[in-house]
């Protein structure tokens, strides 16, 4: 759905960014999926989000260690603190078709997402309180609920342009 959007997008940003080239058509280039899990020092707790976000993206998920350590966050250079997924193609595709057809409906009191998300780049970047918006989880354990960011990396420059694309992508911003 989102493919054919993007795709179709072009049209209908033309003339309110000047374009002149397909070349120059917006496009979403990547989804970075991260969570941070340096709070959970147990590893069993670390594998269970590492497991979790496996299901959820459909891919292997890379461990990020720390760049130094801080003696205040108890954390020692290396120590793994976070874990990531980079999301292209196919399946990037189809993470945002079930972000935006079935999690975020499926989000407490959802009202849309912020405007104010999106960076001096054109990037866009939202956060899931509660992993088991994604029907891939088991509801089961509820003990171990984690929260993770996900942002979607465009080929724009710019705040503005990235808000007109974002828009004629039908993305559920919130009413003001």
């Amino acid at each position: 759905m989102f493919k054919e959007k993007v795709k179709k997008s072009f049209t209908e940003l033309k003339p309110k960014l000047r374009l002149t080239n397909i070349m120059q058509a917006p496009k979403i280039e990547k989804v970075v999926i991260s969570s941070g899990i340096g709070s959970f020092k147990d590893p069993k707790k670390s594998e269970v989000v590492i497991d979790r976000l496996a299901k959820i993206t459909g891919q292997k998920v890379i461990k990020r260690g720390a760049k130094k350590s801080v003696a205040s966050f108890k954390s020692r250079e290396g120590d793994i603190i976070g874990v990531q997924v980079t999301l292209r193609g196919e399946k990037m595709w189809s993470f945002l078709d079930r972000l935006f057809q079935i999690a975020l409906p499926r989000t407490k009191d959802f009202r849309g997402i912020s405007l104010d998300a999106i960076d001096d780049m054109g990037n866009y970047t939202l956060s899931i309180k509660e992993h088991t918006v994604f029907s891939e989880t088991s509801d089961e354990d509820l003990k171990d609920v984690f929260g993770f960011a996900i942002t979607l990396v465009t080929n724009l420059k710019d705040k503005a342009s990235a808000l007109e694309f974002f828009k004629a992508l039908n993305f559920p911003f919130k009413k003001k």
